[in-house]
């Protein structure tokens, strides 16, 4: 594992204000929220935090690269985390399978997600929940081609698949984004298929590449750590391949292949993934851990933790909130808004007086 560089002591609203006026933080990936704090962990290294001022020389040009915007990402808007609405086209998905195997019903549902407020929509025919079997390219086509061409005339869409003939008839049909759950390892022609188009990817991190295997017994000696050196590698193996950065979104890959407590270092350590340069897309959506954490058995049902999930993650830094909940998730995003520029309001008011 390479050194790492955490931002720590993160702060929101009128607090974050305050301490980048007095010099006491940083921009996390641009902002809004800043952090105060950074350690360096990796093999042989303290792990004590230091405060910014007292940053060695030769780690400032590292800890700056915390603070860097992303580029924007497959032509998306920035500056606010965006809602990508999730539809699995699929009879067995773990939350909604069999909910949308029609087409007319998939499009009728990826129109209401649109209506109620998400930025992109993110769309599967091959469900990868622990134990799925896998699904042929002909029949994952033949389920997600007509909703992809119907629903890429309304929005960006995002397809949700590991197969590079999969991907390739969704790029034709007017997807702009890959969602590859195994990080492009899963078949050896899907980053010629990226490489030959202008599309964008999203690289998740999942233990091995096979979600029938990934939830045996994984173990994990720093699951942040680890997670994170795993996505810099993809990022810099993808970039060989003729891929540039800012055609790349990376995903920590919440339940696939984590216990509940590694999700949860994960959501708690969610601003790690700033430094690799990458825009963050964030998955905890009606998943299992959230269901034993609240109690709740039914995916469906699990609504409010998922929300909360997802406010954490954009707290942390998250640039895509992938989502079964899109009007629930939006008008939380608005309320933690609004309470944000409430703060840098009073803090330009008392700025004038």
């Amino acid at each position: 594992m390479d050194r790492l560089f955490e931002p720590l002591g993160l702060l929101h609203g009128r607090a974050a204000a305050a301490a980048m006026a007095a010099d006491l933080a940083l921009p996390l990936a641009g902002g809004p929220a800043v952090f105060t704090l950074v350690r360096l962990i990796g093999p042989g290294v303290p792990e004590a935090p230091l405060a910014l001022a007292d940053v060695p020389e030769d780690w400032q040009a590292a800890v700056m690269e915390l603070t860097r915007a992303p580029a924007p990402f497959a032509g998306l808007p920035t500056g606010r985390p965006l809602v990508m609405g999730i539809l699995n086209v699929t009879p067995d998905s773990f939350s909604d399978g069999g909910r949308h195997g029609d087409h007319a019903e998939a499009i009728a549902a990826g129109h209401a997600m649109l209506e109620a407020g998400a930025d992109l929509l993110d769309i599967g025919g091959e469900s990868t929940r622990p134990g799925a079997a896998p699904v042929p390219p002909e029949e994952e086509c033949r389920r997600i081609l007509p909703v992809i061409r119907e629903l890429a005339k309304a929005a960006t869409v995002s397809v949700d698949t590991r197969n590079a003939a999969t991907m390739l008839a969704a790029l034709e049909a007017g997807a702009e984004i890959v969602n590859d759950v195994s990080a492009l390892r899963h078949d050896p022609a899907a980053v010629r298929v990226l490489a030959q188009s202008e599309a964008s990817v999203i690289l998740m991190h999942m233990l091995g590449d096979d979600p029938r295997t990934m939830q045996r017994d994984p173990r994990y000696g720093d699951v942040a750590a680890e997670v994170a050196a795993f996505l810099a590698e993809r990022i810099a193996w993808t970039e060989r391949q003729g891929i540039a950065r800012g055609r790349i979104a990376v995903d920590p890959g919440i339940g696939f292949g984590k216990r509940a407590r590694h999700n949860l270092d994960l959501m708690d350590r969610l601003p790690l993934l700033a430094g690799l340069g990458c825009p963050v897309v964030f998955g905890a959506s009606r998943k299992r851990f959230l269901g034993e954490i609240t109690g709740v058995e039914d995916a469906a049902d699990r609504v409010v933790g998922s929300v909360a999930a997802a406010m954490l993650a954009a707290q942390s830094g998250a640039a895509i909130l992938r989502v079964h909940d899109v009007a629930e998730t939006v008008a939380a995003l608005a309320v933690w808004d609004a309470v944000s520029r409430s703060g840098e309001a009073a803090e330009d008011g008392a700025a004038e007086t």
